[in-house]
């Protein structure tokens, strides 16, 4: 099982975590020595990871429908009693219903009173 790909907010929020937080503990403990940094360097990496694990992840859209006047809808194969291998589902077209599109001008038009816009005082 693969680990998913990390979306750009975690590896943002993750890379700017590491970067102030390392400039922010370097200023406060005001170390120079090579295992100071080094504590200061591993801290910021976990609290990055912590950050970037924690960014919540968008949950994935649904794929758009195709505008065309079927679709197609996946119907089981029916069972067959022999011992043969499960096949792929057949499918199976379905006409659409076409999408209604009322007339934007027609509706204006037939309206009993006049469209009014407010006017600025």
């Amino acid at each position: 099982m693969a680990m998913p790909r990390p979306t750009v907010a975690q590896l943002t929020y993750g890379s700017c975590t590491v970067i102030f937080s390392t400039l922010a503990m370097l200023l406060l403990s005001q170390t120079s020595s090579g295992p100071g940094i080094a504590v200061v360097v591993v801290a910021a990496v976990a609290l990055g990871v912590l950050v970037a694990m924690t960014v919540p992840v968008p949950k994935p859209s649904r794929a758009p429908v195709a505008h065309s006047t079927t679709r197609s809808v996946i119907r089981p194969a029916a069972r067959s009693t022999a011992s043969v291998p499960a096949s792929r589902p057949e499918p199976v077209t379905v006409p659409a219903r076409a999408p209604v599109h009322a007339s934007v001008r027609a509706s204006v038009a037939s309206a009993p009173e006049p469209v009014r816009e407010p006017t600025a005082p």
